[in-house]
Formats: structure tokens, C-alpha cells, sequence
């Protein structure tokens, strides 16, 4: 995460969950992460806005991380079989004083077969790749080199 008032990047990875939620000073609310920087001594906050993705995952898989300043209605989306090898908002970020700089994947995603409808759960992309074998459809199914890019809104 890299600091809005002075520009200051964290040394250590910055870890978000939708579960969390911390409040913020002054009564003003709450967010998922709330980070005081190193350098100015600012706080500042950022919320996640999840989505999900769908399908057997083949080639590439591609994401789009959005960030903006004010709260954003309607943000969960798909990631379906035709959005393969292509980029796609699949999760936004309400950030205030905060900018996302990278992205390293964890446990906790989850993908459906287009076909069979099996449903993988708690799948883990911290290798940036991911793979089983979906008994309904009779086929091994993947998630192959995880991409990324921030986009400001």
C-alpha cells in the first residue's frame, strides 16, 4: 500500500478480508483495514468490494483491482468463461489515503464448474496458479498464471 499524503510504500504486504472490520478514529465509521503511515503519521483506511468469478478457469485469468474515493453501490461481479484471458473489475476498493501498489493472492477463492456445476471452494492462488479434477464433468479443470492492474476510478 502506498500512502496518499506522502507517498511513503509499506515494506511488509498489507492483507485485506471483507470479514474485518476496524474502527476508525473519531467515531467516523469503520473499515476493513485502517493503516497508520510510518513517514507522516497519517491514517488512513481501505474497504473491499468483493467479486467472483465462475467457470473451469483454462489459459490465462486475468483481473482488475479498482480503486476509488467514495463508497461504490453495486461492485460484486463474475468472472465467467468468456472473460478468459481477458481483464476484469472483480474487486473495488474504497480508499481513503490509501493506494494499492500490488497483489499477491491467497486462500479463499472459489470457482464453479460451467458444465458440471461442482463448486470449488476455499482455492488457493498464492502460486498464482490453481488445479483439481471435476468428477461431474470428467475433466481436469485450472486457474493459470493469475494477472493483475490496479485501475483508478
Amino acid at each position: 500500500m502506498k500512502c496518499g499524503n506522502c507517498g511513503e510504500i509499506s515494506e511488509k504486504w498489507q492483507y485485506i478480508r471483507l470479514m474485518d472490520s476496524v474502527a476508525l478514529k473519531g467515531g467516523r465509521g469503520s473499515a476493513s483495514m485502517v493503516q497508520k503511515c510510518k513517514l507522516c503519521a497519517r491514517e488512513n483506511s481501505i474497504e473491499p468490494h468483493l467479486g467472483t468469478w465462475t467457470g473451469p478457469g483454462y489459459g490465462l485469468v486475468n483481473f482488475v483491482f479498482s480503486y476509488v474515493s467514495e463508497i461504490l453501490s453495486s461492485t460484486i461481479k463474475s468472472y465467467n468463461a468468456e472473460d478468459n484471458e481477458k481483464f476484469k473489475t472483480i474487486v473495488e476498493f474504497e480508499c481513503r489515503g490509501l493506494e494499492p501498489v500490488d497483489f499477491q493472492p491467497q486462500a479463499g477463492f472459489a470457482a464453479e464448474g460451467v458444465e458440471s456445476g461442482t463448486v470449488f471452494s476455499d482455492i488457493n492462488l498464492q502460486e498464482k496458479d490453481w488445479t483439481d479434477y471435476d468428477e461431474k464433468a470428467q475433466e481436469s479443470v485450472g486457474i493459470y498464471e493469475v494477472t493483475h492492474q490496479f485501475v483508478k476510478c
